[in-house]
């Protein structure tokens, strides 16, 4: 039992009606079952179902003693307006959840974009939630982030010690795809425990191409996609709490299984499950070498916009968009003016005027991050 306790009930996801409002029996009826076998971490965040996954968490948590579960949730200093000032929104938080304390409170979505927010001492956001700390209201403070090595430094420096856990996304395939394996190194020599989110990468490594199953079936008969995920960072020690969004029961009963049983991997599965992961990523070989940045009359971060792009590749989320959305317009991809020095240089060979071509026609396709804030905004104040 003592892995279950790593395990954690994400809030994003719950299931949903036909008009997209909350299936309130049907999620109340998973966290019934899921508090019944051992589940007693639940994570929210002030955007989630369009502001009613606090309302709706605070609702059935309410029956159970403060004491018996421990509630997260989080700032959206990410999506920073007016309204959003730190005090009015803690306390609505508080009041939206009916509790009188968090037992863990993120500043939610560390990015490139969001980093200026959180760090604009207008705001006074970190010094606001040390303070709400001190009183009480906060016992455990944190961040969750979709950033770079190098940002997750200067973040981490920002806060000279203030934060005491980190919610990355992480899982085999971005173990290598983000740099996950680096973040997680960083934040284990600091000693942050770290917290995880999509630790099924969205649901794209619940369901793996036949030669992969068969690979895997190979070394551990019996054992599905999702078994093996959660496997992999089980085994981790640093991982104190790995999120799952659950969006129907089933997945609730199995994965509470999956964590009661699980077994760690040998060394040859892991390195199965990683060359797997390989397989999965179909992308621009870009290595990082950083040639291309020496003769670029335009002085783009090329390798973070490849980085960026090869991630959209294998899934168009909206928290990989958002990194790119950080960068000043003269610095986008679509400001390439096609002169071939990088590719001169690229020990790769890559073509990369086309592959920056490609990757600005593939944004056309996705919303920026200013568009889904004003979305979010509209349906939290129709609601």
């Amino acid at each position: 039992m003592n892995e279950l306790k790593r395990f954690g009930f994400g809030c994003m996801r719950f299931p949903i009606n036909s008009d997209e409002s909350i299936n309130i029996a049907e999620t109340e009826k998973m966290i019934d079952y899921a508090i019944k076998n051992g589940v007693n971490y639940f994570d929210t965040a002030y955007v989630y179902h369009a502001g009613k996954s606090e309302t709706v968490l605070g609702d059935i948590l309410k029956k159970y003693p403060r004491e018996s579960f421990m509630l997260a949730d989080k700032y959206p200093g990410h999506q920073i307006c007016d309204s959003y000032n730190p005090e009015e929104t803690f306390k609505e938080q508080l009041e939206r959840c009916k509790v009188d304390y968090f037992d863990y409170y993120l500043l939610h979505n560390i990015n490139e974009n969001s980093i200026k927010v959180y760090m604009d001492e207008k705001w006074g956001i970190l010094e606001y939630f040390k303070e709400q700390k001190a009183l009480g209201k906060i016992k455990h403070l944190g961040f969750s982030c979709h950033c770079s090595v190098g940002l997750l430094k200067e973040f981490l420096d920002f806060c000279d010690g203030a934060m005491e856990f980190c919610q990355i996304q992480l899982n085999y395939l971005d173990w290598t795809l983000q740099d996950g394996k680096e973040k997680y190194d960083l934040l284990t020599e600091r000693n942050i425990p770290i917290y995880i989110m999509e630790p099924l990468r969205g649901g794209k490594l619940a369901s793996l191409p036949e030669r992969a199953t068969e690979k895997l079936n190979a070394l551990r008969e019996n054992t599905t996609p999702v078994e093996w995920a959660f496997s992999f960072l089980l085994d981790l020690p640093n991982i104190k709490m790995i999120l799952s969004g659950m969006s129907a029961f089933q997945q609730v009963t199995e994965n509470i299984e999956i964590f009661k049983n699980y077994k760690p991997l040998n060394d040859e599965e892991t390195t199965a499950l990683l060359d797997i992961a390989e397989t999965l990523k179909n992308s621009v070989p870009c290595t990082g070498c950083g040639y291309c940045l020496k003769d670029c009359p335009m002085e783009l971060n090329i390798p973070f916009m490849l980085s960026i792009y090869n991630e959209l590749r294998i899934q168009k989320a909206i928290s990989v968009r958002m990194r790119l959305d950080g960068l000043p317009e003269e610095k986008q991809p679509t400001a390439c003016i096609s002169c071939g020095m990088c590719t001169q240089n690229c020990p790769q060979k890559i073509d990369v005027p086309k592959e920056l071509e490609n990757l600005s026609e593939l944004l056309k396709t996705m919303p920026t991050w200013a568009q889904i804030c004003e979305e979010r905004q509209r349906k939290m104040n129709k609601n």
